[in-house]
C-alpha cells in the first residue's frame, strides 16, 4: 500500500475514493448510527441496506432543499 501511494496513479485512485466513498460511509456510521446489520442472509441485509441508503438520501434531499 505504501508503494502504491508513492506512484501518481495510486495518489490518484486515493483521492478519488476520498471524495466519493470515504464521507458518505462516514456520516452513515456517525451520523445516522449504523454500524452493522440486524437482519441475517444476504437478501434481508441488501433490504437493510437499501433501507440505510434511503435514508441518507432523504437526508441530504432535506438538507439541500433548505439551502
Amino acid at each position: 500500500m505504501a508503494y502504491k501511494l508513492r506512484t501518481q496513479i495510486g495518489q490518484a485512485i486515493c483521492r478519488l475514493r476520498k471524495c466519493t466513498v470515504e464521507p458518505v460511509i462516514g456520516i452513515i456510521k456517525a451520523v445516522l448510527g449504523f454500524r452493522q446489520f440486524s437482519l441475517r442472509g444476504l437478501d434481508p441485509a441488501r433490504c437493510e441496506w437499501d433501507l440505510v441508503c434511503l435514508a441518507f438520501n432523504l437526508k441530504r434531499l432535506h438538507r439541500l432543499s433548505l439551502a
